[in-house]
């Protein structure tokens, strides 16, 4: 074999190479538990597989769905997804204070103003104010829902009994059985019921000091973030191209016939709950207020120290 050959049997040999380590980089996977599928924020991440911008980062992502923040941060801790979303920031912290490998890489929501509360139409109960001696619903325990419930009951109906009731579907079940008397929900749930006059809304997030606090965090394992750092930013990337998308016609028309619901009711669960800016996963708002109603609510037992919050919070920047 003359050297010219040789050599362009060397440079095909190289090429092909490349050529089969190109599939290994598309098909590296990350499993991600979110809680409560249906949640226009909890969606980013499915909306972002469906539209392929993961894909474009050499990922495959799984998205497995839990009932709240509790399941999904025990998945994290137990190290059996490698990404969970939408922790509530107070249960984060005190898990982490107790010793559990949970890191935070972004924020998942900023404020309250996508969770709302509700009672059927004809109940007596007008506002929180009506609510002592009641049942107040939310999701799992340490998830946003539980931290803006028990702030309802501690400044507005000291006596109203905190129910865990899992996702908004089988809290409308249990309020509309006459179980519950407040349910909870995130739209676009629970926006048919309300158009259809059959349940009305009594307050929301933000009707707490939670309006303008980083209330849910994106998470990982603590070994997960040592063994697959490349994968978790290529994952962030994909994460803020698909927030983008989710604002955008193609994602909402996405998130709509996954879900299966009309496009406008998308729409107006979105534009009318959820601001982009509170989904922006870049930054961590009221992080010392937090601390303090983490103590208050007995997630922490005192405020995170300074190299406690550098080792908890590690965002993954921009």
């Amino acid at each position: 074999m003359s050297n010219s050959i040789r050599l362009g049997a060397i440079a095909a040999a190289i090429v092909l190479a490349s050529g089969a380590l190109m599939p290994a980089f598309a098909q590296d996977k990350l499993k991600v538990a979110a809680g409560q599928r249906g949640n226009f924020d909890t969606a980013i991440t499915e909306v972002g597989q469906r539209l392929g911008i993961f894909k474009k980062h050499g990922l495959e992502v799984e998205v497995l769905w839990t009932q709240g923040s509790g399941e999904t941060q025990q998945a994290i801790i137990s190290n059996s997804v490698d990404v969970g979303i939408s922790v509530g920031t107070l249960a984060a912290m005190g898990a982490f204070a107790k010793g559990a490998p949970v890191r935070v890489i972004g924020s998942e929501m900023t404020g309250g103003a996508d969770i709302y509360w509700y009672v059927k139409s004809d109940s007596p109960i007008k506002s929180l104010k009506d609510a002592d001696g009641k049942t107040i619903a939310f999701s799992t325990v340490g998830a946003s829902t539980h931290s803006v419930v028990l702030q309802f009951i501690r400044d507005q109906a000291p006596k109203a009994k905190a129910v865990a009731t899992g996702s908004p579907p089988s809290t409308l079940t249990q309020v509309m059985s006459g179980q519950i008397d407040i349910g909870w929900a995130a739209p676009p749930i629970g926006l048919e019921q309300i158009e259809k006059n059959e349940i009305r809304m009594i307050a929301s997030g933000n009707d707490t000091t939670f309006k303008t606090q980083t209330v849910r965090l994106i998470v990982v394992n603590a070994a997960t973030l040592a063994a697959k750092k490349p994968q978790l930013e290529r994952y962030m990337k994909g994460y803020r191209e698909a927030i983008e998308a989710m604002w955008a016609e193609e994602g909402l028309k996405s998130f709509a016939e996954w879900l299966g619901v009309p496009l406008e009711r998308a729409r107006r669960g979105r534009d009318g709950f959820f601001p982009k800016e509170g989904v922006n996963p870049d930054r961590i708002n009221g992080l010392e207020e937090l601390m303090k109603e983490a103590v208050t609510g007995k997630f922490l037992t005192a405020p995170l120290t300074k190299a406690q919050q550098d080792e908890l919070f590690q965002l993954i920047p921009r």
